[in-house]
């Protein structure tokens, strides 16, 4: 899992014509996969080729596929972003990527919480990656499979996440306005903006801000197309109308080696985790309004990790006045009974006031 969102941030013309609804159109007969491990290396390559829109057409068979496009308009599922990590928060962060004047507020948000914060942020990536593989270890949504794939991925994001330069500013003031350029060219910055559009439409405007996305991580040392290169998937075993397969990448520099299930329906393979959540997603009823979730916990963490640490304040001298933060100062003031009066300060010597202490209170743990 990512957190600035955290967190995983393409041609110019072909973003503008994905936004607005005119890219490539599927096409009209894909190749069916009659072997196991051919599922699996169909649906590499299409994250590989940043179609997303493939993907959700090869990921279930024909009627499923219908069932989410319809649940999709509905406003009930995003999926297959629910497949990734923070897929509740991935409208809003499209929202908050292309709303007005976000270069400046992203640019100025990360200076006060990021920039220059290594150690922070090396300590907060190691404190999420153990955070993460604990959730997904006891997670009952997913399957042993999943759980080891997953725990392997966080294992190879937490490593190099504690080496990438998240804190520097120069990248970041880079990586910023493509990722905002990248968002508004998708036309799906409304809160409604993904379910008016469909889920065929909206997984193709995706496609060039993935593929953006891509790029920027790439420049923090992440290439994510070079690990779906990386692929090498074989049949483990198969038995009638179900197998597993093997599927082994190299990641951030660290081995991967995972299985995962497939199954045989009408005569095309698919992945079995995939097509469980997919179900589910189908059946979903409407979303109630969120409450907090681990995208936010995670959230939380992160920002708790990344803050600067406050200095304590000195003890103050002898004879100095301390004055009181503002806050208890208006408690105090607030009350019914008034405590009695303070000696006054020192009387000023010549035109200089006399000196005070006034430390700012420190930040209390959220």
């Amino acid at each position: 899992m990512s957190f600035i969102r955290r967190a995983s941030l393409a041609v110019l013309t072909t973003a503008v014509l994905a936004a607005s609804g005119c890219g490539p159109e599927p096409a009209t007969a894909d190749p069916v996969p009659t072997l196991p491990a051919q599922a699996v290396t169909q649906l590499v390559a299409d994250l590989r080729d940043n179609d997303l829109a493939g993907y959700a057409r090869h990921a279930v068979p024909p009627a499923l596929h219908a069932r989410l496009e319809t649940a999709w308009g509905e406003g009930r599922t995003v999926w297959p972003l629910t497949e990734l990590p923070l897929d509740d928060r991935f409208p809003s962060f499209i929202h908050a990527l292309a709303e007005q004047d976000a270069e400046r507020k992203l640019v100025a948000s990360y200076r006060r919480q990021f920039a220059g914060a290594d150690a922070e942020l090396r300590s907060a990536a190691k404190t999420l990656g153990l955070f993460a593989t604990q959730y997904v270890r006891g997670e009952p949504g997913y399957s042993e499979a999943e759980r080891d794939h997953h725990a392997q991925l966080i294992e190879a994001i937490s490593d190099w996440a504690q080496q990438a330069p998240l804190g520097d500013s120069k990248r970041a003031r880079e990586a910023i306005p493509q990722l905002v350029s990248a968002a508004r060219a998708t036309g799906l910055a409304a809160p409604d903006a993904f379910a008016k559009t469909g889920m065929d439409r909206s997984l193709r405007r995706l496609g060039p801000f993935v593929a953006r996305l891509k790029q920027v991580l790439s420049g923090y040392g992440l290439n994510l197309d070079q690990a779906l290169d990386s692929a090498d998937v074989s049949l483990a075993e198969q038995t009638g109308d179900t197998a597993r397969v093997r599927i082994r990448y190299q990641l951030a520099g660290g081995p991967v080696d995972a299985y995962v299930l497939v199954q045989r329906i009408d005569g095309r393979w698919y992945l079995s985790d995939v097509l469980r959540h997919a179900q589910a997603e189908a059946d979903a009823p409407a979303k109630a309004p969120a409450s907090p979730a681990v995208a936010e916990r995670l959230a939380a963490v992160a920002k708790l990790q990344a803050r600067p640490r406050v200095p304590a304040a000195k003890p103050a001298a002898a004879g100095a006045v301390v004055n009181p933060p503002a806050t208890v100062a208006a408690r105090t003031s607030s009350t019914d009974t008034a405590p009695p009066a303070a000696e006054p300060p020192p009387a000023p010597v010549g035109n200089k006031p006399a000196a005070t202490l006034n430390p700012k209170p420190s930040p209390q743990p959220r």
